[in-house]
C-alpha cells in the first residue's frame, strides 16, 4: 500500500510490481537494512530502524507482526511542502490565519502542533519557520531527519542534535539549556523530555514542537500526562499554561475529489494564566475564526508580546504578504476600507 501526498492510500495492482514484492525481496530487503545498522533482525531484536536523508524505514519482525514482516518507509524530503499560495489555493487555511500565525512566530510565542498521525503536523512548522529572522539561532532536536531546518533555511543560524541509544531525548534537552539558544525545535513531544521543554519556556526559550491529539485544549494534559512523576505533574501545571503561548490543531477533510482528503488548520487556541487562573481561548473552530477581533481572544500577556515585536494588527504581517506579492496573490489588509 502506498499514501501519496494528498493522504489517500492506493493498493498496488501492477502485477509485475507485485510479484517482485515477494517472499524472497521481503526478507532480503530487511536482511540488508539490519546489516547497514550493524544490528541482527531477530525474534528478540525485532525492531530495525533506519533512515536515509529522505526516507525512515521500520522492520518489524514476523515473530510480533503476526501478518508477517512489516515493512513501513516514509519520504521526508528537505523540501518546504507548504507556501502561502498552496496553503490558500489548497484551503489550507483562511488570509487572516495565515498572518495571525507568521505574527505569532514573529512576536517569539511558544507553539505546540497536534493532531492524527500524516495530517502534517512537522509540514506546518517548517512552514513556519520562514518567519523566524536568520540570526536567531535555533537548535532542532530529532531522532530521525524529519525538520531538515538548515536545508529550508540555508542562510539561518542552525545547530541540529539527532538523539540516539546513547544520546536520548533527555540529554538532548538538557544541553539544549547550556547552548544559549533563541529558540527550540523539539520535533515531537513523546515522554519525560517534556519536562526540560517547560523548563526551557520558562526561561524564555521559544519554539515549536508536535505532539499527538485531537484538540488544542488537551494539549496541557497531554503534557502533564508525559511528566517523569505525578509530582513533577503537579508542580509544573502552571508553567505549561506560562510557558506555552499557541496551539495548533492540524486535520483532514473531504476536498470533494473522490478519496481525496485535504489538510488543514483546524483549530488555533491561545493559552495563559490569569488572575490565578489557567485558560484557553480558542480563537479557530473548523478552520473558522470564531472572534473576528483580537481584543476577544488573545490573552493580556500575548498582547504584550505582540507589542513588544511592533505588532499592531495581528492580522497583517509584512513580510507574508511581500511573499504573497512574490507569488502573485494579492491580499486586502483591510476588505472594509
Amino acid at each position: 500500500w502506498i499514501r501519496d501526498i494528498h493522504n489517500i492510500r492506493h493498493k498496488v495492482t501492477d502485477e509485475k510490481i507485485r510479484q517482485r514484492l515477494n517472499e524472497e525481496f521481503i526478507q532480503s530487503f530487511a536482511t540488508n537494512v539490519a546489516n547497514l545498522v550493524g544490528k541482527n533482525l531477530t525474534p528478540t531484536d525485532n525492531v530495525i530502524e533506519a533512515e536515509t536523508e529522505e526516507l525512515r524505514i521500520t522492520v518489524i519482525h514476523e515473530s510480533v507482526a503476526s501478518t508477517g514482516t512489516c515493512i513501513c518507509i516514509r519520504k521526508t524530503p528537505p523540501v518546504q511542502r507548504i507556501t502561502p499560495k498552496k496553503a490558500l489555493e489548497e484551503h489550507y487555511c483562511e488570509e487572516k490565519l495565515l498572518h495571525l500565525l507568521a505574527n505569532c512566530v514573529k512576536a517569539k510565542l511558544n507553539m505546540v502542533f497536534c493532531g492524527e498521525p500524516g495530517v502534517g503536523k512537522t509540514e506546518c512548522a517548517k512552514f513556519l519557520t520562514a518567519f523566524i529572522p536568520p540570526e536567531q539561532k535555533v537548535i532542532t532536536v530529532e531522532d530521525t531527519k524529519e525538520v531538515h531546518y538548515r536545508e529550508i533555511n540555508p542562510e539561518k543560524d542552525c545547530v541540529e542534535l539527532k538523539v540516539n541509544e546513547y544520546f536520548s531525548y533527555n540529554d538532548a534537552m538538557t544541553e539544549v539549556l547550556r547552548m544559549t539558544p533563541n529558540r527550540v525545535m523539539l520535533s515531537e513531544a513523546r515522554s519525560t523530555e517534556v519536562k526540560q521543554l517547560v523548563e526551557c519556556w520558562t526561561t524564555g526559550i521559544t519554539g515549536f514542537t508536535t505532539l499527538h491529539t485531537d484538540d488544542v485544549r488537551k494539549i496541557p494534559d497531554r503534557i502533564l500526562n508525559m511528566m517523569p512523576s505525578r509530582q513533577d505533574a503537579e508542580r509544573l501545571e502552571n508553567d505549561v499554561y506560562v510557558g506555552m503561548d499557541v496551539g495548533v490543531l492540524l486535520e483532514t477533510r473531504s476536498s470533494g475529489e473522490e478519496g481525496k482528503q485535504e489538510r488543514y488548520i483546524s483549530q488555533i487556541g491561545f493559552f495563559s494564566r490569569e488572575d490565578g487562573k489557567n485558560r484557553c481561548v480558542l480563537a479557530v473552530q473548523g478552520g473558522q475564526l470564531i472572534e473576528q477581533q483580537e481584543s476577544e481572544f488573545l490573552p493580556e500577556d500575548i498582547k504584550r508580546k505582540m507589542d513588544k515585536a511592533g505588532i499592531t494588527d495581528v492580522f497583517y504581517c509584512e513580510q507574508l504578504q511581500k511573499m504573497l506579492e512574490e507569488e502573485g496573490m494579492v491580499y486586502e489588509k483591510n476588505v472594509d476600507d
